[in-house]
């Protein structure tokens, strides 16, 4: 620092985001926000996407609540900035700077190579930023392990592209392994964040081998300020019916249980981390007991 002594403080709030601030604050929609929640029930991999300060870590951190309390969750940053609620089984794990003599150094991908070892349900992986940090969290995916984890890109398009080049330059076959894009946006003029694509990447065959092409399914439209529907989806879907045995018609009903829940916290102002994390909890538990007592009030 040229101009003398430069000291940065990160603070990080004591009532830190949920997803129903999301909700009341439009960044995204209660359909969206339970075909998250499904995803992250069923298992499937996510990755968030979207350029600086657009929201990415946030809604990473609101997601996380969906993840039921049975299983084991760690979380690999650089400093950390997740908090998940108490009902989950979580190990959250930070990097290392070298001391002065140059040893002693933790980095993302020793914390990642060792999260293997603890048997985890889920690895939430705070950016993907280096070749070998992508190749050991794609080999997590097809190892049997469910992860989330942010990149900078600012659409589908670019997320694919961001990935298989350089300094990345991960095979595209291993995309496939993707269930979800989510892309955020900030809006500077406006001030406000949103979703902007979530979409889904579809394998396609080349000459030269697997092509991966991205299928939007919400866009959000800067015009009238709403995220939309925008195209069906390809594999999500048939996915989830291929690991769980449900039809169509019992995916349908979900979502809409879900999505109905998630309006009624909006509406009561039911937002505190462990307030959601208490209904997630007993929703794992009772399903039917949770929607029934939502009701009736």
């Amino acid at each position: 620092a040229s101009k003398g002594h430069t000291l940065t403080i990160r603070k990080f709030a004591r009532d830190p985001w949920t997803i129903i601030d999301f909700i009341n604050n439009e960044t995204i929609t209660a359909k969206l926000a339970a075909l998250l929640w499904l995803a992250i029930q069923y298992e499937m991999t996510v990755l968030v996407s979207g350029g600086t300060a657009s929201g990415k870590t946030s809604l990473l951190n609101v997601m996380m609540p969906f993840i039921p309390p049975n299983q084991r969750v760690v979380t690999i940053e650089q400093t950390r900035e997740l908090q998940l609620p108490s009902f989950l089984q979580w190990n959250p794990l930070i990097t290392r700077l070298p001391n002065p003599e140059g040893k002693g150094e933790i980095t993302m991908l020793d914390l990642l190579v060792n999260s293997l070892r603890m048997r985890p349900d889920r690895i939430v992986l705070g950016e993907i930023r280096r070749k070998e940090e992508a190749e050991v969290l794609f080999e997590a995916i097809h190892t049997g392990h469910s992860v989330y984890s942010t990149v900078h890109a600012d659409s589908l398009s670019e997320t694919i592209t961001r990935l298989v080049n350089p300094p990345i330059s991960i095979s595209e076959n291993l995309l496939a392994s993707v269930n979800l894009c989510v892309v955020m946006f900030r809006d500077r003029r406006k001030g406000i964040r949103r979703v902007y694509q979530v979409g889904e990447f579809v394998a396609g065959e080349e000459a030269g081998g697997i092509k991966i092409s991205s299928n939007i399914l919400f866009r959000y439209k800067t015009e009238s300020d709403k995220i939309v529907p925008h195209a069906k989806s390809l594999v999500f879907f048939d996915n989830i019916s291929r690991l769980t045995g449900m039809s169509t018609q019992e995916i349908n009903k979900d979502l809409s249980e879900k999505e109905k829940i998630l309006d009624i916290l909006a509406k009561r102002g039911i937002r505190s981390t462990e307030e959601v994390g208490k209904i997630m909890y007993e929703y794992y538990l009772n399903k039917e007991g949770v929607l029934r007592r939502l009701k009736a009030k």
